[in-house]
Formats: structure tokens, sequence, C-alpha cells
């Protein structure tokens, strides 16, 4: 959020050639600041995007803020990773009287450099410009924002076709570039909800949470996909509903030739930390009936 723009009582000293800590947050708070659009009110950082981009599949959900006269506020961070940072968001109309709360997750492209990930996940993916394969080969700067881009708009996609099949996943509110606006899956005082590794469930919630886990493993092999990087710490726990997120690597079972192996590891992931609390799972069965379903579909 916009601070104040005196920042007398802040400044330090510094020496030739190089800034104190201190100095560097102070001037980092200027261009911060020096950004800003004063027109935007009540201190948020930004007018509502939801004019531009992508949009999630309708019928949009009654929480939503669709107004065009909404801002959005930056509140923190809640999650930093690998190839993307989770940011909590508040798009809310000026007056107060409409508000939600959303999970911004935004790709960075410098991230990408050595993602060696990529080779795998992408396949199937390929890109019809020669230059722009040629540049995500080489991991180019305009290659890496390809990159970031390509996982924003796969993730997006699939969990907009996830939705619309009743899976377990937040629904995607929207894509700009490479930021990927979703439901927040927490407490309206924004506090996230816990991750399912941090969880301690007893035996009837633990039976509960894996036939939840089964039946969106289920829902994914429908449709012919398998998470491709599923476990405990990328589901979340809300109110006793299982969430998956993070599903930008997302792997078709037909056409990666990897499938077999992405699902066989979704499943032993997912399976080991059942059975590791002392639920009696059958890893090599779950995955021979979750191809029958691929094989359905």
């Amino acid at each position: 959020m916009r601070r104040s723009r005196s920042f007398e009582s802040e400044r330090q000293p510094t020496r030739r050639g190089r800034l104190t800590e201190a100095e560097r947050a102070r001037l980092a708070r200027f261009r911060e600041d020096d950004y800003a659009d004063p027109d935007i009110p009540g201190g948020a950082d930004r007018f509502t995007t939801w004019g531009d981009g992508e949009r999630g599949p309708r019928p949009y959900p009654d929480w939503l803020v669709t107004e065009l006269a909404a801002v959005d506020t930056e509140l923190g961070v809640l999650k930093t990773g690998k190839e993307a940072d989770v940011h909590l968001l508040r798009r809310g109309l000026p007056d107060g009287s409409r508000e939600c709360l959303l999970a911004a997750k935004r790709y960075r492209s410098d991230e990408h450099k050595q993602f060696r990930r990529d080779g795998a996940y992408l396949e199937g993916r390929r890109m019809r410009r020669s230059r722009e394969n040629r540049a995500i080969a080489g991991r180019t700067s305009f290659g890496r924002n390809l990159i970031a881009e390509q996982w924003a708009v796969a993730e997006f996609a699939t969990l907009s076709r996830l939705w619309t099949v009743g899976a377990a996943v937040p629904y995607p509110v929207q894509r700009n570039g490479t930021e990927v606006l979703l439901e927040f899956v927490g407490g309206d005082d924004g506090g996230a909800a816990p991750r399912l590794a941090q969880l301690r469930p007893g035996q009837e919630e633990l039976r509960e949470l894996w036939l939840q886990a089964l039946a969106a493993l289920e829902v994914l092999a429908a449709e012919g996909l398998a998470h491709g990087d599923l476990s405990a710490y990328n589901i979340l726990v809300h109110e006793g509903r299982l969430v998956l997120i993070d599903l930008p690597q997302v792997v078709d079972l037909v056409a990666n030739p990897g499938g077999p192996e992405f699902l066989a590891r979704d499943v032993s992931n997912l399976a080991s930390w059942f059975a590791a609390r002392g639920l009696d799972v059958d890893e090599a069965e779950v995955t021979e009936n979750l191809w029958k379903r691929v094989a359905r579909a």
C-alpha cells in the first residue's frame, strides 16, 4: 500500500559507491510512490484489472467483485516459490460497499534461466513460431518471458477447465500476462487455509480427506490429465474441503510420453502421506483404476 512521501527522519548517511540498506529501502519507496497514480481512490494500488485480459468461466461467483469502478489493494505475500510468488489482494468498491479477497499469482521470468522441469512439463505445448521456440530453447530474455507467460496461460486454462467440470480447485478469476488472479482459499481475515501437510487429522478425518483426494484425481483422469507435481504441500484444506493448487505443470496423459510416470508419481506422493498416518492405501490399485478412467474418457 502507498506510504507517505515524508522520509526525512529515515535518511541515513551513505558511503561512496555503495548505499546503506536503509538508504536503498528509502529510495525504493520513493520510486514506488513516483509511479503511483494519485487518482486511485482510497489509497489502493491500482484500478481493477477486470476489464483487461482473460476472465474466468461463467457464471461468475456472487462473491466476486466485477464492477469496473473497483480498485485493488496489495495486502502482502502469501507464498514464494521457485517460479512465482502469490500475493494477497483486496478488490473492492471505493465506498467499501463490496469487496473480496483474491490470490494474485505472479510468474517471474528471471527464474526460468535454469528451470530444468520445463522440458518435460511443456512437452506437447510447443509454440508454432520457430522464433519463439528458439528463444525458449536458448533461455533468452524474450524466451524466459514466453516461458513465464506459458505457465500462466497453462494454469489459467487448466483451472478454468477443471472448475467447469466441478473439480476441487480455486475459481480462476482472470489472467493478465504473467499474473493469474484466483479465489482466495482462506478466512475473511486474510488467513490462508493450511496445507494438507500441516494437518494432524484423526482417522475419520483422514479417511474423508483421502476420499476427497481420490475424487479429485478421478476428475483429472476423466479429463485425461495428471497434476504433475501433486503432494500434501500443494493441497489446501479449508473448512473440511480439500482444494488442489499449483497446476501450471498439469500433464496431458495422452500427448505427453511421460504421462504414466507423472500419474504414478502423483499417486505415490499422495498415498505415501496418507499411509504414513495409518490409512491403508493400495497405490497400484489406485493407479490402475485411474488409467481405466482415462481410457473411458
